[in-house]
């Protein structure tokens, strides 16, 4: 199922992929983060169905559907630095900020950030071409709406 779109993630100069497939990309780290220090937590599923629904306005069920098949991708792709090459090709820097939202809230979901959470942060934040000040602003942002 995913064979296709792994093959695209993974090709030396990937094309630009079509939009429900960057939807899956995006689904896809945003598990990745989740999973990252070993607990994949109900709060973190919670909250990324919820990020899924609004960001693509979709129905919850949509939404848990998308996340579902990003967890079979995520397992089977390589590493991180395909999801993030996708995203950075296809949006714009004020959305990619978004999208380290959108991890910021993953990772503070659980109320615990784990070593594992921050470091894989830091790399995507990387990989998606955000400086280490906006993504610290990103944080406290997402930090100040859960207050």
């Amino acid at each position: 199922m995913f064979g296709d779109l792994l093959k695209r993630l993974t090709a030396p100069d990937p094309d630009r992929l079509p939009e429900p497939d960057a939807r899956l990309a995006l689904a896809a780290l945003l598990v990745r983060i989740a999973r990252s220090d070993g607990d994949y937590a109900s709060a973190e599923v919670a909250r990324i169905d919820k990020i899924l629904a609004k960001r693509h306005s979709l129905s919850p069920f949509e939404a848990a559907k998308l996340r579902s098949d990003a967890e079979a991708l995520e397992a089977q792709a390589p590493d991180t630095v395909r999801f993030t090459r996708a995203i950075k090709d296809g949006v714009a820097y004020e959305d990619r900020i978004g999208v380290i939202e959108a991890l910021w809230d993953i990772v503070l979901a659980d109320g615990v950030r784990d070593q594992e959470e921050n470091t894989l942060l830091r790399l995507a934040a990387n990989l998606l071409g955000v400086n280490d000040r906006d993504s610290a602003l990103a944080r406290q942002r997402i930090e100040a709406r859960s207050d």
